[in-house]
């Protein structure tokens, strides 16, 4: 999803280009792209520490009860892992979601309660509070936020954590694919920042790996 930099780069802050995958469809990815800094990358590729965090995007929209979320209070001040895609998306969105799920049953008690992962859809027309509401706990866990909303609001506050995300689209044969950046962002507690971006190759082991880290703001 992103170039990938060699060891010899990890201490300086080079651009990290973030693509767009296509979910639901045969073709290639999209060639548009969308750039962050970054200070380095570990061993574990899939993911990228940022040199310069990202600010937590504006976007106050609905939850899976219908009841208006505004995303940077709600999140103030805790750990949280923002997720943009859309629930039929037939390989990564379902995919991280479970990553996300397993790696947060490794966690202690304390830690789950802690820690909120956000999905946003990337398909408001479709993915309504009540089918988000069906999805999620299916192809995640219960405790995960589900939000919708007016889809150029979504788009904007992707963009605000470099991440893109275009209009859905129906194929010939029917197939609507929404393209949409992959990345999954996690935002420290402490500062509040989105300082660590994971890829579509982050695993369950990845991210159990790093999320105590990441729970009381630390550098993964």
């Amino acid at each position: 999803m992103r170039k990938k930099t060699g060891p010899a780069l990890v201490t300086l802050a080079i651009a990290a280009a973030l693509t767009l995958s296509a979910c639901g469809s045969s073709g290639g990815d999209s060639s548009s792209k969308s750039v962050a800094d970054i200070s380095g990358q570990s061993e574990q590729t899939s993911r990228t520490v940022l040199d310069q965090p990202f600010t937590k995007p504006n976007l106050v929209l609905k939850d899976t009860k219908g009841k208006t979320f505004d995303f940077r209070k709600e999140t103030q001040g805790k750990p949280t892992l923002l997720y943009f895609g859309y629930t039929n998306c037939p390989d990564v969105c379902p995919l991280t979601m479970s990553n996300l799920a397993i790696a947060r049953k490794s966690l202690t008690k304390a830690e789950q309660a802690q820690l909120q992962v956000v999905f946003v859809t990337t398909d408001p027309e479709r993915d309504t509070p009540a089918e988000l509401a069906k999805w999620l706990p299916a192809a995640g866990d219960p405790s995960f936020i589900g939000l919708t909303g007016d889809f150029h609001a979504i788009q904007a506050g992707a963009r605000s954590v470099g991440i893109s995300i275009e209009p859905p689209v129906k194929q010939k044969d029917g197939t609507i694919v929404s393209t949409h950046g992959a990345e999954v962002v996690a935002f420290s507690p402490k500062t509040d920042g989105g300082y660590v971006l994971y890829d579509e190759d982050a695993t369950a082991k990845d991210y159990s790996k790093d999320l105590p880290k990441i729970i009381r703001g630390e550098k993964p």
